[in-house]
Parts: C-alpha cells; sequence; structure tokens
C-alpha cells in the first residue's frame, strides 16, 4: 500500500509531511533505551512483511504489521515505520521520497490510534479481552490505513475515486489476516515475554 511518486497533489504531500514529520518528533521523544531495541526490531519486521505482495486482480496486497507495531510502540511507532519505509523507497524503489509523508501518516496514524482503542483490552486479565482486542488492533489499523490511502488519492482528483475504492476492498481480507496474526503475536509474548506489552 505504498503511493508512488508523481501521483498526489503538492497539497496533499504537504499535509502528508507535516503529520508524519509532527508525529516522528513526538515518537522520538518517546523512545528511550528500553524500546529502542523493540522499535528496531518492529521495524525489521515491517519492512520484510511489506515486500511479500499478493497479486489480487490487477491489484496487490501485502501483510503491513502497523496494527501490531503500533499496540507495542504507540507513538514510536512514526520512527519505526518512517525508518522501514524510507529504506523501502531507496532500495525497492517502493512509493517514492517525496510521498514518504503520505506513505508514513497512513500507515503509522493508525497504528497510533489503534494503539490507545485497544491497549487497555490487550493488557487485561480477560483472555477474550486480549482476543478481541488484538483482533481488532490489527484488523482496523489495515482498515483505517486503506482508508487513508484512499483519501489521499481522493484528495488529489476525483478521477481515482475508483481506484480508491478498489484499493480499499482489495484490502479487507489482509484485515482479517493481520488481526489473526496480532492475536498470534500477544499470546505468544504473553507466554514468552510479556513485558514487551504496552503499559
Amino acid at each position: 500500500m505504498h503511493i508512488s511518486e508523481g501521483i498526489l497533489s503538492p497539497a496533499v504531500l504537504a499535509v502528508g509531511w507535516t503529520a508524519a514529520a509532527t508525529g516522528i518528533a513526538i515518537g522520538t521523544r518517546k523512545l528511550d533505551a528500553d524500546s529502542m531495541a523493540r522499535a528496531g526490531i518492529l521495524s525489521a519486521a515491517f519492512f520484510v512483511a511489506s515486500l511479500i505482495h499478493v497479486p489480487m486482480g490487477f491489484t496487490s496486497v501485502h501483510l503491513i504489521l502497523n496494527g501490531l507495531v503500533g499496540l507495542l510502540l504507540g507513538w514510536a511507532a512514526f520512527p519505526a515505520i518512517f525508518t522501514a519505509i524510507a529504506l523501502q523507497a531507496v532500495f525497492f524503489q517502493f512509493g517514492g521520497l517525496t510521498t514518504l509523508g503520505v506513505n508514513t501518516t497512513l500507515m503509522a496514524l493508525p497504528a497510533v490510534l489503534c494503539h490507545y482503542a485497544f491497549k487497555s483490552a490487550v493488557v487485561s486479565n480477560k483472555p477474550r479481552l486480549v482476543v478481541a482486542g488484538a483482533f481488532g488492533c490489527g484488523f482496523f489499523a489495515v482498515g483505517l490505513a486503506a482508508t487513508i490511502f484512499g483519501a489521499a488519492l481522493f484528495a488529489t482528483g476525483e478521477a481515482f475515486f475508483q481506484a480508491a475504492v478498489i484499493t480499499v476492498a482489495a484490502h479487507v481480507p489482509v484485515m482479517a489476516i493481520e488481526g489473526l496474526i496480532t492475536v498470534f503475536c500477544i499470546q505468544f509474548l504473553l507466554r514468552v515475554d510479556p513485558e514487551m506489552l504496552p503499559k
């Protein structure tokens, strides 16, 4: 779900860079020595997951893991995701340098929102709430990212409306898969390293 160079209007690019810069500034201040290694690992996981594309009609989809990254990092998801997307743009030409702000925002902003929406359920001692919270975090983080993706295209021009709708629709199966993966990861962390979970 990368937006390539030369598509978005200057106004949309400016909004994306402003939002990304704000999130990165806040997230960088939240990073400390303990969370730095966690951010690096999650950034690497995000980087690798986004490289594996599955064709779906005339588009393709891929795992994102922004819900998991946001759940475990909070605001620090912004610098973690920015780093991964920047490396993808430089090494593999996914997205582009001018769209780096928009691409960061459409992935990281839903991650942060879902962190605050589902954190209390995930850290509760109620297994059903943990599962529901983890699934919701993975599911809605992708859904919100696809929605922002579509909104960025539509804000550039109404000609992109159909492409925006198709992109959002193509990611509905990914939303469910991401929800299940997030549940699996959180249950695994609860068993082996509960300290990684948000406080």
